[in-house]
């Protein structure tokens, strides 16, 4: 990291790399829960939705990317194992052993209100002492505020689906 870098924050640095280390852990076991529920998901609307979680994948793993970068700007290692991800994560990774689209969906929700407490300690914790991973931490959570909602909107759908068909059968 650059001296003038360095002597502008006023926050404790190793502090952050470790937050940023396990947010960075969850990231990467986010990518994964999209990916790999994605591939599998069964169920209504399961081809209007399975782009849609893809796409959520690409940006978890650039949320991963800004990470990384911020951590050796900071002057520390990126995690570095995967097996420290499940470690390191304060969110959970939920395994898509259902692959119902209704339970993949939860399990992403519940990923992604995590994830959305998470960059807020980050930007609470940084406002005003370190402008770039503040604003790191605002562009990452308006993405994950945006899943959140997209999760939400479609669990909504399929739910207003099946009173609808229970209505037609009556």
């Amino acid at each position: 990291m650059g001296r003038k870098a360095i002597e502008i924050l006023d926050i404790d640095v190793n502090q952050l790399i470790s937050v940023l280390n396990a947010t960075l852990s969850e990231e990467w076991l986010a990518y994964y829960q999209y990916w790999i529920g994605a591939r599998l998901m069964e169920g209504p609307m399961r081809s209007e939705i399975e782009p849609e979680l893809m796409l959520h994948a690409t940006q978890e793993f650039n949320h991963a990317v800004l990470l990384v970068n911020r951590i050796i700007q900071l002057g520390g290692t990126p995690v570095l194992s995967p097996s420290d991800w499940m470690v390191l994560a304060r969110c959970d990774y939920d395994a898509p052993t259902d692959p119902y689209v209704e339970i993949i969906l939860e399990q992403n929700l519940k990923g992604e209100r995590c994830a959305i407490q998470r960059y807020k300690e980050i930007a609470d914790f940084t406002n005003g002492k370190d402008h770039s991973t503040f604003q790191i931490a605002i562009t990452i959570l308006n993405e994950e505020l945006e899943h959140e909602e997209d999760i939400e909107g479609w669990i909504n759908d399929i739910n207003k689906m099946k009173e609808d068909f229970k209505k037609i059968r009556l």
